[in-house]
């Protein structure tokens, strides 16, 4: 006798056999089409059960609550941004089976790619690529989760010559790998993928720089178009700096890193990445005194991105040029948790601009640039929040550089009457130049992500849960009110270190796994983290040196940063 299920959605309950898939539950009890899908109808791509996010070919075996999951939701918008980079990877081996398609980063509204080993790109093989893209999803083919052996699995990506993916199946030993497939075409994804092509009908695909494309798709504001396409390339060429700084290390992906982490290399290859950010640190701080008229410089970046510990690290080597940096936190000026804006929740907003008391601040720095002494604010975070003083007057001297950073470090709107002349801007995030493989990327807001949990956790005793359910807030304040000046900066950083997600794994692990599946929009997140952590070799802590930027995260600072 078959085993039943009982599936509850919306309030109604679904008894159906065990083991039916996702697709045949969508399309039998649920009544919602799962064939010839369009991209235009916001059709459902996933399946949430107990809030794991499941595709089409997943299996249900046990009572549940389920919801389906469509296209322009938050996760169907990640399936969708996953599942436009399996179509390229495939179209591409179809086309180029002797080349290899490297996934690169995010830029704007894109994913940066290229083939490794190629120097420049003929515009004609991106027409190719393009129009085969355009054919396969006017084809409709189906796009399959499976699982096979894991020694049939590292045969294939060997025969395939998917080198960096088979490297990073060599630190596993799963009995079964779940790998998607698409005809005779495989490649596994750590995130769940569109369940067909007819999809992936909105997205674009231009040549980018001397040798890469940019596979561009439409924004959360206009979900139906792609936007008129605009350049970063100051963003661009810090990643392109550090990708040939990973090729000086030698590491391109996960499976070199992990390589490194499990032998003795990772004592000399610590070094090396430290030495070459304290490198572009010092030459920052040449860049200021080049100016010659500069009187502050303004940090600013993404959570998580570093900004204390580097505006530290700067200091000292302002100070080695013989100036006298003064250091200014932003968060300093942060108004009470009762006088804060409201989000469109109704809780406090503290991402936006107005969150800071600009009267206080803006007086502060006048007075400063007019030689008044100034007595500085310092701000308690606990409970509602409050600001002290501690009668430490300042004033500016000749060879004062004030060094104040913060997220909105770099808005016009912070101080505008300010003389251009006598400003200095930096940028700074964790652009990870790492991949898991060829064919999928570690993004720099998951990088962010895991240092914010095992840094909040440890300073302010504050849940995974907690950190991942605030994430949505703080990711609207980085897309309003962080990124449209990124641009305006002088010079970008990027404080990433190759073997970070090392050290970082054996905290965030046990925290990520206190987040339980009734967390409807952490668990997924959660889930998605844990499973790209679990291929990453760890290392311990102590081999962090205390001024670098990771001990922000970790504990043990010599700057007591946090």
């Amino acid at each position: 006798m078959n085993k039943l299920i009982n599936l509850t959605y919306d309030s109604t309950s679904y008894q159906v056999p065990a083991g039916i898939t996702v697709r045949s539950f969508l399309n039998g009890p649920l009544k919602i089409p799962t064939e010839a899908l369009a991209y235009s109808d916001n059709p459902v791509v996933a399946l949430r059960m107990n809030n794991e996010i499941l595709p089409y070919s997943a299996r249900l075996e046990t009572d549940a609550g389920v919801m389906p999951e469509r296209l322009f939701s938050d996760i169907g918008k990640r399936i969708y941004r996953h599942s436009l980079s399996f179509l390229l990877a495939y179209v591409s081996h179809q086309l180029f089976p002797d080349r290899n398609l490297v996934i690169g980063h995010s830029l704007g509204d894109g994913l940066y790619f290229n083939f490794d080993g190629q120097f420049s790109l003929d515009p004609k093989d991106v027409d190719l690529l393009r129009e085969g893209m355009q054919a396969v999803v006017a084809s409709d083919l189906p796009i399959e989760q499976e699982l096979i052996a894991y020694c049939a699995a590292r045969d294939y990506f060997h025969q395939k010559g998917f080198n960096a993916t088979e490297l990073l199946l060599s630190y596993r030993n799963d009995p079964t790998l779940s790998i998607y497939r698409c005809g005779d075409y495989m490649d596994i994804s750590y995130e769940a993928l569109a369940p067909s092509t007819s999809i992936m009908s909105v997205w674009e695909l231009r040549p980018y720089g001397e040798r890469g494309m940019l596979l561009r798709y439409p924004l959360s504001r206009d979900v139906l178009h792609i936007a008129e396409f605009r350049d970063h390339p100051l963003l661009f060429s810090v990643f392109r700096e550090y990708k040939i700084w990973g090729n000086i290390l030698n590491v391109k992906s996960l499976g070199d890193m992990n390589r490194i982490c499990g032998s003795a290399e990772i004592f000399t290859f610590i070094r090396m990445n430290e030495d070459l950010q304290h490198r572009k640190i010092s030459k920052i701080a040449d860049n200021v005194v080049e100016k010659g008229t500069v009187k502050v410089v303004f940090i600013a970046g993404p959570s998580s991105s570093g900004k204390t510990t580097f505006a530290k690290r700067l200091s000292i080597q302002l100070r080695l040029l013989g100036y006298n940096p003064v250091q200014i936190s932003l968060d300093n000026y942060y108004k009470s948790k009762s006088e804060a804006p409201r989000d469109k929740d109704g809780k406090p907003d503290l991402e936006v601009l107005e969150a800071l008391d600009l009267d206080i601040f803006r007086n502060n720095l006048n007075d400063l640039y007019a030689g008044n002494a100034v007595d500085l604010p310092k701000f308690d975070f606990t409970g509602n929040g409050r600001r002290y003083y501690e009668n430490k007057p300042l004033s500016l001297k000749g060879n004062t550089i004030l060094v104040i950073e913060g997220i909105h470090g770099l808005n016009p709107l912070l101080i505008p009457n300010l003389d251009r002349r006598t400003i200095f801007k930096i940028y700074i995030s964790a652009l990870t130049q790492l991949n898991l493989d060829d064919h999928n990327r570690i993004s720099t807001t998951d990088n962010r992500i895991i240092r914010r949990i095992v840094r909040d956790h440890r300073t302010r005793s504050t849940s995974a849960q907690q950190t991942l359910e605030m994430w949505p807030s703080v990711e609207r304040g980085e897309t309003f009110h962080i990124f449209p000046y990124q641009n305006q900066a002088d010079v970008m950083i990027n404080s990433a270190l190759d073997y970070e997600l090392a050290v970082l794994k054996p905290y965030a692990e046990p925290l990520l796994k206190t987040v339980k599946p009734e967390a409807y929009y952490a668990y997924p997140m959660a889930r998605r983290l844990l499973g790209f952590l679990d291929n990453v070799y760890p290392i311990p802590a102590e081999l962090v040196p205390r001024d670098s930027i990771l001990r922000e995260f970790v504990g043990g600072s010599e700057f007591d940063a946090i």
